[in-house]
Order: C-alpha cells, then sequence, then structure tokens
C-alpha cells in the first residue's frame, strides 16, 4: 500500500463513472475475458464508449437485474471476468438470491457495480436511495465489498479485483468525488488508510463521509480534541486490527456512514469492538429510515451525514470514554 494525501480535498475533474469506464476498457484491451453487464443503464453509467469499443463483450439485458447476475455467473462459468452494473438497490435488494445462489455459492467470479450509494441517489428518490445494500451483500460468505471515496482508489481497486477471483460489491459514486488521495496511491484490500493520528478518539468513515470525518476532525483539533481518521474502504473483510488499535489507542470510536446504521460499517465495527476490544462507539449514518427525494445537500442534513453530526458524536463519546 502506497499512499499519497491529496493537498486540497477538492472536487474531482473526472466523475467517477467515466475513470471506471476508462479503467476497465483499459484492461479489456489487454485481457480479452473482460466482459461488461449492463441493466439499462449504459449511458447513465457512462458506459457508453465500452460498449463502442467491445460491442461483442458488453451485454445490455434490459431491466432485468436478477436475469443479468444469472448471466454474469454463466459468463464466469465459461472463463470470463464480468462487471455487471445497475443502481445500487436493483444490484443488491433486488436480485440477492441469484447473487447468493448463481454467483457466490457456486464459487464463481463476478463484480457487482452498485451505483447511487445512499443520499447521492438524490433526484430518484426513496425507490433508488439503497441505504441497506452493504448490509445486505454482507450477509454472503465469502464476498469483498469495498467503497472508493476518489478516482484514484477506484482506478486502483478495480484493477485489482480484475485480477483476483471471487464475488466482489463495489459501491460506486458516479458522480464527481472530493479527492482524498493523489495519483501513485495504491491501495491494500482489507486494510484501512489512516488519514490522520490522533489520540482522544477515532472516526472511522468510508464513502462521502471520509470527507465529512475530516472536516469534523478540524473542527474538532480547534477544540483541543486529537481525533484519527480511518478511511475503512473496505467493509468486508474488515480491517480488525485497525479497529483494535483505535480502540486501544484512543479509547473512543465514532463510525460515519451513507448507509443505514443496521448491518452498515457501524454494526461491523461494533462486532469487532464486542469482541475484541470494547470502547464506547456512536455511529454516524441513517437511523433506519426511509430514501427521500431531494438535492444531495438536503438530503445529508435530513439524514444526518454532516461533519457536525460527527462532531457531536465524537464529543458524546468522549464524554462517555471519561465517565465509564
Amino acid at each position: 500500500m502506497k499512499v499519497i494525501l491529496a493537498t486540497e480535498n477538492v472536487k474531482e475533474t473526472t466523475a467517477m463513472r467515466d475513470a471506471y469506464c476508462q479503467t476497465l476498457m483499459e484492461l479489456a484491451e489487454k485481457n480479452s475475458n473482460i466482459v461488461a453487464l449492463d441493466a439499462d443503464l449504459m449511458s447513465s453509467m457512462g458506459m457508453v464508449p465500452f460498449w463502442k469499443a467491445y460491442p461483442e463483450r458488453t451485454f445490455n439485458v434490459g431491466i432485468q437485474e436478477a436475469n443479468m447476475m444469472g448471466i454474469a455467473a454463466g459468463l464466469s462459468a465459461t472463463g470470463k471476468i464480468p462487471f455487471a452494473h445497475s443502481f445500487g438497490p436493483f444490484a443488491t435488494r433486488r436480485c440477492f438470491d441469484q447473487v447468493f445462489m448463481s454467483c457466490a455459492y457456486a464459487k464463481l467470479n463476478v463484480r457487482i457495480i452498485g451505483s447511487d450509494p445512499g443520499v447521492t441517489a438524490a433526484y430518484n428518490g426513496g425507490t433508488h436511495m439503497p441505504f441497506e445494500d452493504m448490509g445486505i451483500m454482507r450477509n454472503i460468505p465469502e464476498i469483498t465489498i469495498l467503497e472508493p471515496v476518489d478516482t484514484v482508489m477506484l482506478k486502483d481497486l478495480v484493477r485489482q479485483t480484475a485480477g483476483m477471483y471471487g464475488i466482489f460489491y463495489i459501491r460506486l459514486l458516479r458522480k464527481n468525488a472530493v479527492k482524498i488521495y493523489e495519483e501513485g496511491s495504491s491501495f491494500e484490500i482489507g486494510k484501512a488508510v489512516k488519514l490522520r493520528d490522533g489520540n482522544d478518539a477515532t472516526i472511522i468513515a468510508t464513502g462521502i463521509m471520509v470527507e465529512e470525518a475530516l472536516k469534523a476532525a478540524k473542527k474538532l483539533q480547534d477544540q483541543g480534541i486529537s481525533v484519527r481518521v480511518l478511511n475503512m474502504f473496505t467493509l468486508k473483510p474488515i480491517d480488525k486490527e485497525a479497529i483494535i488499535a483505535a480502540a486501544k489507542e484512543t479509547g473512543a470510536i465514532v463510525t460515519a456512514e451513507n448507509h443505514n446504521i443496521i448491518n452498515g460499517l457501524g454494526s461491523a465495527v461494533a462486532e469487532v469492538l464486542s469482541e475484541n476490544c470494547p470502547a464506547p462507539l456512536e455511529r454516524v449514518g441513517v437511523q433506519d429510515l426511509f430514501g427521500e427525494v431531494g438535492p444531495e445537500n438536503y438530503l445529508r442534513e435530513r439524514f444526518g451525514l454532516t461533519a457536525d453530526n460527527i462532531v457531536e458524536k465524537v464529543q458524546k463519546a468522549l464524554h462517555r470514554k471519561k465517565t465509564s
């Protein structure tokens, strides 16, 4: 793992979906077994260039996500390396049994891309807003669950998974992410990235909440509170060592996720803590609610996914640490 942190956390000029397509095209040029499957979202996902370059390796199955997973399993069984995409709720809850049985139970080799995580679904509304996708997929034995935070991490993870075997769920923001890492960075799947160190508490964040965690850490620093920030981009297998070290060394943990707090990052961290090193834990995330339609900034406030929410939870965790 080689991590180069960005000097400024600003919006990237390349959309995540474009970086995904470009990376897949580069891989496909070198490996004829790479194929792309789509559930009538090719334009939305920015995959038209791939389709034009490799029409014989692009399969638009229509709005039939469960069937798409079966086709992906079949392609894998013939030696292909399928990347299958749909919106997050349709790539997970709509076709869970097909992923579980046809892909995972059969020990095949499939990458599932679920886009527009959580509040980033915005105007697509509650029906398209996956607050539970990672929790659903967490139940599949031996699956790897990833949430790249920016294009640098995305490109590296797509390249890595193309050369690995198994079932992968990649939770993908389609639009422009905030830059966290510089080009040249590489990442180890299953290992958290320490973005800043601290002694008083630790914020463990994923996806769009990484930026909010960094903002919160700066606000807390102004209050004289030293906070560690971990980017837990792999939900499964989760980095138990980093969580245990944070609990022992800082004594208070806050998780931050653009997902239901039930069976997501907060739950995964709670499991590690309860079994290894109990410590005060507070969870920032969606409080077991359905999604809504609206602009992303409004939805972040509506569901409590802001730096101020993280600051509040850190202060609460610190109070619990002091009084325990």
